[in-house]
């Protein structure tokens, strides 16, 4: 059974949120601040997904994704309120794999937990069916070893998380092809969602910032504006 931790200080969001999870066959623990949610991850590892809302006391939710993702690449869906830009949330939360708006659609959220868990347990699979050099794409300094998951970048081991991987593997096996926001987050989260480019536009700009040595002026990962992203050498 799926372990799934819900961070939120409302109490009614973490019930209603329970059964949900709870009717899908998930095993849901909880906490009220960002703080007991970064010292349950690193008691608890086998949580697969983490609901996080980002306005809480104590620690918020910002702070503690930043944390989490100095030791945890656990998946991570920020809850947000309907009046917050998104795109400004999403810029903030450096390491989050996907958003959600509060209310919240029961289907949708279902929906979005699945795919970053099948994609998260999938990314973990040990074996591969490929040899050495069959499974490593490279283009100029960049190296992806799609059996060992690394990705090294001159030399250098670059810590990506999952949707930062699926998202690169995808572009680098599409060489010179220009890619839409809306075909990249089809591709990688299996799913079609309104609102999809602005949370592709966050996920490349932090693998920029990862792989370029001047995002702004990208050697890679180029956008082709009106129409996508691309990865050429």
């Amino acid at each position: 059974m799926n372990k799934i931790l819900i961070c939120d200080d409302e109490p009614d969001i973490i019930s209603a949120l329970k059964i949900y999870l709870v009717s899908e066959g998930f095993e849901v623990i909880s906490a009220s601040n960002g703080k007991e949610a970064v010292d349950i991850l690193k008691t608890q590892t086998d949580i697969k997904l983490i609901l996080m809302d980002v306005m809480m006391p104590v620690m918020d939710g910002i702070a503690a994704m930043a944390e989490i993702r100095t030791f945890s690449n656990v998946p991570i869906i920020m809850l947000t309120a309907k009046s917050e830009d998104a795109d400004k949330v999403m810029g903030l939360t450096i390491g989050a794999d996907d958003y959600v708006t509060k209310p919240f659609n029961p289907v949708e959220l279902m929906a979005r937990v699945k795919s970053q868990i099948r994609r998260y347990t999938l990314l973990g699979a040990s074996t591969v069916d490929a040899s050495d050099n069959d499974s490593i794409l490279q283009i100029g300094g960049i190296e992806l070893n799609d059996k060992s998951k690394e990705v090294i970048l001159d030399g250098n081991l670059v810590s990506l998380t999952p949707l930062e991987y699926d998202i690169l593997k995808l572009l680098m096996t599409h060489k010179g092809e220009v890619l839409s926001p809306r075909d990249i987050y089809e591709k990688v989260w299996n799913d079609t969602v309104l609102g999809a480019e602005s949370t592709v536009a966050v996920h490349i700009r932090h693998l920029r910032e990862k792989l370029e040595y001047d995002s702004a002026n990208p050697r890679y990962l180029k956008a082709v504006w009106g129409h996508g992203y691309k990865i050429d050498d």
